[in-house]
């Protein structure tokens, strides 16, 4: 009888639990537990570091929806009926209600009723960076261009996987009305109530308490009107967002800016790609200018707001791409200090054909840089150790190079012109991944947001 290894029993064990992919490094003595995954049938794709190898196996989870244990799912639970009731009188007394749509229903796959839960009860919306798409971002009650306003001002936000973490100002002043009531569904009674104590509680499965909202919406026929102050209040600034953004965007100046850019590349994106960010400014002016128009189609540093995730996302969304033959590109847009956290992943994309879109947005630092010229005589002053500003990066650094050493394709992109370009070629190409090194303004910043007193609002 022919002998069973550990390997063997390991890979045997992930075969059972329906495990398709494994993201890794190998060395001695954990070779052969690749090779048994592989000859078990489960797909083996070998990174460069261990820290981009988890953050791809967390990506394929999400994006699938697949169990990867062998543990039954646990029940679909409802919310206290009470809590229901006393939810929906809250939204109907409210006059500048909110619902923040969060990385939970995305990952819940509430998609679908939480459409007609929206479009029946007329609720505007705000969704957080990961809970884009969920709902389309050109959904006419979506609010993301009138962001600060909309938490400012709002007396009632119905939370709806979403937690009150930094990404939401922990739901406080200044940032948040310090009246307001939040409407909490959560999953995890150990997170009800964090930072904010709920007027309504709703414990349970996203999906199941949506539904459980929808029906007394539709049983008592209720709708928040859409003429009201609030909703003219948010129109109005999302067009003062969208002409201030577009004034940027259409700037004819070289070196190009943030705005120019995704201006741009938003132009040419395919509405089912998958977008993959990460960066500081890259990161935050991509959220609110790259649209999202489909469920679990971005993916970014999350809560935990972890630089050096992007590669790895990218390398998993591509690799599950690939192998079901859908047809959706996966665009990985970088800034240039992010890209240096997992760089190297270049080589993996290279390796198995993976036919990524890299665009690293590069202004020469983390936040700002200098530019060459600049650099230069600084470096004539003395030790660059002493003196070289710690958020500086190396002038017009050649990432594209880094790609074409491996065999991908690489763009050095300077005008508007070169962009397009490259990005329409990029996106053509199916065999193989690309990087533009985008090369912009290193004093580029976001445009200027001014957060006042909740009597003094300015945003």
């Amino acid at each position: 009888m022919e002998e069973v290894t550990g390997a063997q029993l390991i890979a045997e064990s992930l075969k059972a639990q329906k495990v398709e992919y494994m993201f890794g490094i190998v060395g001695v003595p954990v070779i052969e537990v690749a090779m048994a995954a592989q000859a078990a049938g489960i797909k083996y794709v070998g990174m460069r570091n261990e820290q981009a190898a988890c953050y791809a196996a967390s990506a394929i989870g999400y994006l699938t929806g697949r169990e990867v244990s062998c543990c039954p799912p646990p029940p679909v639970s409802l919310a206290d009926h009470d809590e229901i009731t006393k939810a929906i009188s809250v939204l109907k007394t409210a006059k500048a209600p909110l619902i923040i749509i969060g990385k939970g229903a995305a990952y819940g796959r509430a998609e679908t009723v939480l459409k007609e839960f929206v479009e029946m009860s007329g609720l505007p919306f705000l969704p957080t960076p990961m809970g884009k798409g969920v709902l389309p971002d050109d959904h006419p009650n979506c609010v993301a261009a009138a962001r600060s306003r909309a938490l400012l001002q709002a007396d009632v936000v119905l939370l709806l996987g979403a937690r009150l973490n930094w990404i939401l100002h922990f739901g406080l002043p200044p940032r948040f009305n310090p009246d307001v009531k939040i409407i909490q569904v959560e999953l995890c009674p150990e997170e009800m109530g964090n930072n904010v104590r709920p007027a309504a509680a709703l414990l349970g499965d996203i999906n199941a308490i949506v539904t459980q909202l929808l029906a007394c919406v539709r049983k008592e026929g209720w709708k928040y009107p859409s003429n009201t102050e609030w909703w003219s209040t948010l129109k109005e600034k999302i067009a003062a967002n969208a002409k201030m953004s577009k004034a940027l965007a259409l700037k004819e100046t070289l070196p190009m800016n943030y705005y120019t850019v995704f201006h741009h590349i938003s132009q040419l994106l395919p509405h089912d790609c998958i977008i993959v960010s990460e960066g500081a400014n890259t990161m935050d002016i991509g959220r609110t200018m790259l649209n999202n128009y489909l469920p679990r189609h971005r993916l970014d540093a999350g809560t935990f707001g972890t630089m050096g995730v992007g590669l790895g996302f990218a390398i998993a969304a591509a690799a599950l791409e690939k192998s079901e033959n859908s047809g959706r590109r996966v665009v990985c847009v970088e800034g240039d200090s992010a890209f240096g956290f997992s760089g190297m992943e270049v080589e993996t994309m290279c390796r198995y054909n993976l036919p990524v879109v890299l665009i690293v947005v590069n202004n020469n630092g983390i936040y700002s840089g200098m530019d060459p010229k600049t650099w230069k005589e600084m470096a004539k002053m003395g030790d660059l150790t002493s003196i070289a500003p710690p958020v500086s990066l190396l002038p017009e650094a050649r990432y594209d190079e880094v790609m074409t050493a491996f065999g991908g394709r690489g763009f050095l992109v300077r005008t508007v012109e070169e962009l397009r370009s490259a990005l329409q070629l990029s996106l053509s190409d199916w065999e193989k991944p690309s990087l533009l090194n985008v090369l912009i303004d290193p004093s580029s910043d976001r445009k200027q947001q001014v957060i006042g007193a909740f009597s003094n609002i300015r945003q």
